[in-house]
């Protein structure tokens, strides 16, 4: 509920706060003090349209700002709004800059205001569905539940590759793609590793055959002693000494490393044999494998799991006809149950709707809308998704939608009707012109409406009548002043002798009359013994 309004430089507003506590308060004041730019004030809050008339003249910006207090959990939402001279207002949520759509999105399940105001929750058709819906104990979950499968149907049908068409079209490129990694058949991830390695050979052989005979030939000799013959006289020189053993030792290891080169070399040189068509094979295969690694990847792995994972799509996609015809089956089986219960939705709304505009035409007589009538139109067939509230305000008038059937103080008492049939509500009502062109009988019946409506929930009343007022558990009277040559506006909470004087003010217009004060305290009296 709204526990505190903070309203600065706003039309003749300076500066005004004020606390507000649960059930029903009345906000009264002479015509002009200022008492409606509190509703105005909570009208920005909600997102209402901001505009730089409304600061206070010599003023910058207006500054309004309301904390609401969930009553269950304790937790506290400040709204906040700014209105500057020149330039688009700001919103602010519990202290955060946010967009006027946020603010009144946040500010839709805290408030409802019922007056000349664009942001009554039941003028909108989705809300007055389901209005009708609580009132018809309509439950929504099985349908939500089966369009929640059946959307999901869909969208497993979608992953199988859409229609007949689309499905054949992927099953070509994909096969053809796969034919095309499985006609190379790659032996591994690193036969291109290994094919560039008997590239590079192939393509040397020549010059390593070359390189390799000159070195044999020189460590084994070719018609003269080689590297090899002359190391093994060094060697037989060293053994012939006893004292050259450490020497000789060491020239043994290098000759038999030396013979063992030369061995190696003679054997390669065999295998260094130049073979152009097996080197052009090579650079063609390799060709090839670089080919389908452009296609697919950066690596001959990324090329192999390429080929895994289409050989899975194409195993879906050819089962797909058979796993699409079982889903269309359940689809469609779902589609038929679906219709069923709409079918009884829609029914059950249908047979709650006059019911309802009986319930609610039921309050129009004490609320003096006793000439007024309300209809709930719901569609013919089907499950009657677009329910709309009709409105005929006066005699003879033809029914018209609710936000466009009445004036503002009509289409307050309306809504203050439709709220004593409805239990749901945001936890905050406020009602301004309820009392337009009522008094009497008329306006203590409206007085009562809003005392009952204020029994399990927070309602605020912009009222010109005692009848009115008199219902309610505070009273804050709103006056304005001249204070150094400018009009401010103040508002208090009154009690005791101060709130029979501001109800006899709104009897007679005499705060003083000993009559009024006695027919302001016999109003009193008489509502809390009602």
């Amino acid at each position: 509920m709204l526990v505190e309004l903070h309203v600065r430089e706003l039309g003749v507003i300076a500066d005004l706060d004020v606390v507000i506590g649960p059930g029903l308060t009345a906000i009264t004041g002479e015509t002009g003090a200022g008492k409606t730019l509190v509703v105005e004030a909570l009208a920005l809050l909600l997102g209402g349209r901001a505009e730089s008339a409304m600061v206070r003249a010599s003023a910058e910006e207006a500054l309004v700002e309301g904390r609401f207090v969930d009553e269950r959990t304790g937790e506290e939402t400040v709204l906040s709004r700014v209105v500057p001279t020149s330039g688009r207002s700001r919103g602010f949520v519990n202290g955060r800059m946010a967009p006027v759509s946020q603010l009144a999105e946040a500010g839709r399940d805290l408030v409802d205001l019922y007056g000349q105001h664009d942001h009554q929750s039941l003028l909108q058709t989705s809300t007055q569905r389901q209005a009708l819906d609580r009132y018809a104990g309509v439950d929504l979950g099985p349908v939500r539940e089966l369009r929640r499968r059946i959307a999901e149907i869909g969208a497993r049908v979608e992953t199988l590759g859409g229609d007949e068409r689309t499905r054949a079209r992927e099953l070509d490129l994909l096969r053809y793609e796969l034919g095309e990694i499985d006609a190379l058949a790659i032996t591994s991830s690193s036969e291109d590793d290994e094919l560039a390695e008997e590239e590079a050979v192939l393509a040397s052989a020549a010059e390593l055959r070359e390189a390799v005979t000159v070195a044999h030939e020189l460590l084994v000799g070719d018609g003269s002693p080689g590297t090899v013959d002359l190391a093994g006289e060094a060697l037989g020189a060293l053994e012939r000494h006893d004292l050259l053993a450490g020497p000789a030792s060491r020239l043994r290891s290098v000759l038999a490393e030396l013979e063992d080169v030369a061995s190696g070399l003679r054997q390669s040189a065999e295998g260094f044999e130049e073979d152009p068509e097996r080197l052009a094979a090579v650079q063609e295969r390799r060709q090839r494998l670089h080919g389908v690694v452009r296609k697919h990847g950066e690596r001959l792995d990324d090329v192999l799991e390429f080929a895994v994972s289409t050989r899975t799509r194409i195993d879906e996609l050819e089962a797909a006809d058979d796993a699409r015809a079982a889903l269309e089956v359940e689809r469609a089986a779902l589609e038929i149950e679906l219709a069923e219960i709409e079918r009884a939705v829609g029914d059950a709304r249908r047979a709650a709707a006059p019911r309802l505009a009986a319930a609610v035409e039921a309050h129009f007589g004490e609320l003096a809308l006793g000439r007024a009538r309300l209809e709930v139109n719901v569609p013919a067939t089907g499950i009657g998704d677009e329910v709309e509230l009709m409105l005929a305000a006066n005699a003879g008038e033809p029914f018209v939608p609710l936000a466009k059937a009445a004036s503002g103080g009509e289409l307050a008492r309306t809504m203050l009707a439709l709220r004593l049939v409805l239990t749901a509500a945001p936890p905050t009502l406020v009602f301004d012109e309820v009392d337009a062109g009522i008094g009497g009988e008329a306006a203590l019946a409206v007085g009562r409406a809003l005392a009952e409506l204020a029994r399990d929930r927070q309602v605020l009343v912009v009222t010109h009548l005692a009848q009115v007022a008199a219902h309610a558990d505070r009273q804050v009277a709103v006056a304005k002043s001249e204070e150094a040559g400018r009009t401010v506006t103040r508002a208090r909470v009154v009690d005791g002798d101060e709130r029979l004087a501001e109800l006899s003010r709104m009897l007679s217009g005499h705060p003083g009359s000993t009559a009024a004060r006695e027919h302001a305290a016999e109003l009193l009296a008489s509502t809390r013994t009602a």
